[in-house]
């Protein structure tokens, strides 16, 4: 259970939000949705204000060795272009949710959304230009979206896209990264480097603000769709290919206890888990990791009505 507090303050935090938009207004957190590509009465205000949640826009990284602040099992978004390897802890980015970084010579994205338990990173040039993001207070979905502070376009994190402004139309171009532990990424990326707890900024990084959110099957803003068969929480791994998306909750995965081959929009893909670690990711034919998503069930389905979904069959 969410601590009281926590829960008379969201109480009349949705209370007001829902009043906001009832109608549907053209204008919220400073942004212009008067042209947006998503429902306007879908989009609701989080609490925080534009730039109300900070991010990291200098990130410290230290070695693996000389990480002390994060326990074995505690979870990390790692990412690796084969030479260079970072790990984000999900302690700061409950707190943060937005890191601009690098890796490499490529500017990356680092998002984590704690509403929809979706950490998804990107690349940050478009035509050349490298744009800076930020976390607006606004939810689609009761998933972030995400802001450029070049233009103030809007992008939603889980539709990879921007959905308002002067980049409107435009796509996130995903790079594969891990949900995992931070024992298991360490374990095959020794040579890691991790995010530092010295972020610049005052928080209890070793408490977690939505605590006991997971258990609940409740959701904290209204989604478009919610599906039934899973509890919302449930973990799964998603992905989509030429059009058609398919998810494999980790329960069912772990039931498995096996890679799977399976076929999603006409491509072969190798489907891995952990179960130690709670990972899964995905691989096409030749080995190639490609850029699935870990994150809740109803955030998966809310995004992808027609989505398809593996359950495990004794044989």
């Amino acid at each position: 259970m969410f601590q009281r507090k926590s829960l008379v303050l969201l109480t009349a935090l949705l209370a007001v939000t829902f009043i906001t938009n009832s109608a549907a207004a053209a204008s919220l957190n400073g942004f212009n949705l008067s042209q947006s590509s998503l429902p306007v009465a879908q989009i609701y205000r989080g609490g925080p204000a534009k730039d109300g949640i900070p991010v990291i826009d200098k990130p410290i990284f230290i070695a693996a060795d000389q990480m002390r602040k994060l326990n074995a099992n505690d979870m990390v978004l790692g990412i690796t272009d084969g030479t260079h390897s970072k790990a984000y802890p999900i302690r700061i980015l409950n707190w943060h949710e937005v890191v601009n970084d690098q890796l490499g010579d490529m500017p990356t994205l680092v998002t984590y959304c704690p509403l929809c338990g979706s950490g998804m990173v990107f690349e940050r040039t478009f035509n050349g230009q490298v744009l800076d993001f930020g976390v607006s207070g606004l939810l689609y979905n009761s998933d972030v979206l995400l802001f450029d502070r070049q233009t103030d376009s809007l992008w939603s994190q889980i539709k990879k896209q921007a959905v308002t402004g002067t980049k409107q139309g435009l796509r996130l171009q995903p790079i594969a990264v891990q949900h995992t532990s931070w024992a298991r990424w360490k374990k095959i990326h020794p040579h890691t480097q991790v995010l530092s707890f010295d972020t610049g900024y005052s928080r209890q990084y070793s408490s977690n603000p939505y605590d006991g959110y997971e258990e609940t099957s409740a959701t904290l803003f209204p989604v478009k769709f919610r599906a039934e068969g899973f509890h919302p929480k449930q973990r799964v791994v998603g992905i989509e290919v030429n059009g058609e998306s398919r998810a494999w909750p980790l329960v069912e995965l772990a039931k498995a206890g096996q890679p799977l081959r399976d076929y999603v929009g006409g491509k072969a893909v190798v489907v891995h888990y952990h179960s130690a670690s709670q990972t899964a990711w995905l691989q096409d034919a030749q080995g190639k990791e490609l850029t699935s998503v870990t994150l809740f069930w109803f955030a998966w389905a809310a995004f992808h009505d027609n989505t398809s979904v593996y359950r495990y069959v004794n044989q």
